[in-house]
């Protein structure tokens, strides 16, 4: 059988989906409600607007993957009633005036921004089971240097193991620390943190879950113990969330790291917070990697031995990353 070829009066053409010409114009979402995020897990996102309410919401599709983290402060629309079952949609995210990033991997292939808007950073470290290190306590000091952070360092377990000797390391950069241990009094560490926005960083199984249970006055986080065969600490907390403390102030509890890249980092930024070796450094040669032959602070360190340790903090720091110094 022959088939006849299907002349111009045969083909069939879609009907235009809508006969509405597109609009260039967005919604200005003026009827919009302030919120911060308090978690984001599995696409969705818990905000308390101003009012107090947690509101369940999703993104808005033209805000992009991972465009919002806890801390932020957002723009939400639709059902904001915190009802069971409500949902409301972010439309816009408010500018950061910092965040806490890390790389995923020293290669710099992926950034990941942990938290937004942060006043301290609380750098755990457990006294014993895990040991602490240097290398991670620096390289979070550096991300706070690089976005005008106060970096606190919190040392837990100290019922383990005396933690001062290890502190030491830090008196040069005038960096505040306390030692603590379950049970403790923490009414100091509590001062620090009225009316600041806080997040907490350090390894699995240091506490910090515990530590912000016993901050907050009640369980609102799991906690896990210390692997023996390993060392490490088995992840309790899968994502980060922010909780408001009884005497003001919001501190952030995030997953337990096991790696903190800096390939994101500004060494700039952190040679910039050093300011009275600021004219030391002004005299270095060109693209001086502040840890060489010719390096001014070399001379300075001379001329100035009670600077010794805050010159050997700046240069620990630096070496945490291997980008160059530009």
């Amino acid at each position: 059988m022959v088939r006849r070829r299907p002349d111009e009066s045969d083909i069939r053409i879609r009907p235009p989906r809508s006969t509405r010409p597109r609009s260039k114009d967005r919604p200005s979402h003026k009827d919009s409600v302030s919120a911060l995020v308090v978690t984001v897990d599995r696409g969705r996102t818990l905000c308390r607007t101003e009012s107090g309410v947690l509101v369940n919401a999703m993104k808005a599709r033209e805000l992009g993957k991972n465009s919002v983290v806890v801390g932020d402060h957002v723009n939400v629309v639709g059902d904001t009633s915190g009802n069971e079952g409500s949902l409301a949609r972010i439309v816009a995210v408010q500018p950061r005036r910092n965040s806490l990033s890390r790389t995923i991997d020293d290669a710099g292939a992926f950034e990941k921004t942990i938290a937004a808007n942060i006043d301290q950073m609380l750098i755990v470290a457990a006294s014993a089971n895990p040991e602490p290190r240097y290398g991670f306590i620096d390289r979070c000091l550096a991300v706070a240097y690089d976005q005008g952070i106060v970096p606190i360092v919190i040392m837990t377990k100290s019922d383990l193991n005396d933690p001062h000797e290890f502190l030491k390391a830090y008196d040069a950069l005038d960096v505040k620390s306390f030692a603590t241990q379950r049970g403790a009094d923490l009414t100091e560490i509590k001062k620090v943190l009225q009316d600041k926005s806080s997040v907490l960083i350090g390894h699995s199984g240091v506490g910090k879950s515990t530590l912000v249970n016993a901050l907050l006055g009640e369980v609102q986080r799991a906690t896990g113990d210390v692997n023996d065969a390993t060392g490490r600490g088995r992840h309790t907390s899968s994502s980060a969330i922010a909780f408001e403390l009884p005497s003001g102030g919001t501190i952030i509890d995030t997953p337990g790291v096991r790696s903190f890249g800096l390939e994101h980092i500004d060494k700039s930024r952190v040679v910039s917070s050093f300011e009275e070796l600021g004219r030391a450094i002004a005299r270095c040669p060109k693209n001086c990697s502040h840890d060489e032959e010719m390096c001014a602070l070399n001379d300075y360190v001379s001329e100035h031995p009670e600077r010794t340790l805050r010159v050997e903090s700046l240069r620990r720091l630096l070496t945490s990353s291997s980008q160059p110094l530009i």
